[in-house]
């Protein structure tokens, strides 16, 4: 059975992100690098179907959390990423 998840856009200037991972150590890595970069709100956490660990996090787009990485700030792509498969 496929999972459906309802979804609430979140206010102006604010996103939403999700976090799926095998252990809540690596989801909770994930949420404090974002932090370094956008302030956000509490996260939250959830048992996913399959053992794994579902983190979701609301970030504040319009301020910084910190020291923003030098690629981010420029607003370029670091080497050695782009879209994954899955991705448009």
């Amino acid at each position: 059975m496929k999972y459906i998840e309802t979804q609430v856009l979140p206010s102006l200037g604010h996103a939403e992100v999700r976090i799926i991972a095998h252990t809540p150590e690596a989801a909770r890595a994930v949420a404090e690098a974002l932090r370094h970069c956008f302030a956000g709100a509490e996260q939250r956490s959830y048992p996913g179907l399959d053992g794994d660990t579902r983190l979701h996090l609301t970030v504040d787009t319009a301020t910084p959390g910190g020291p923003a990485p030098s690629w981010l700030a420029s607003g370029r792509t670091p080497v050695g990423t782009g879209a994954h498969s899955d991705e448009i």
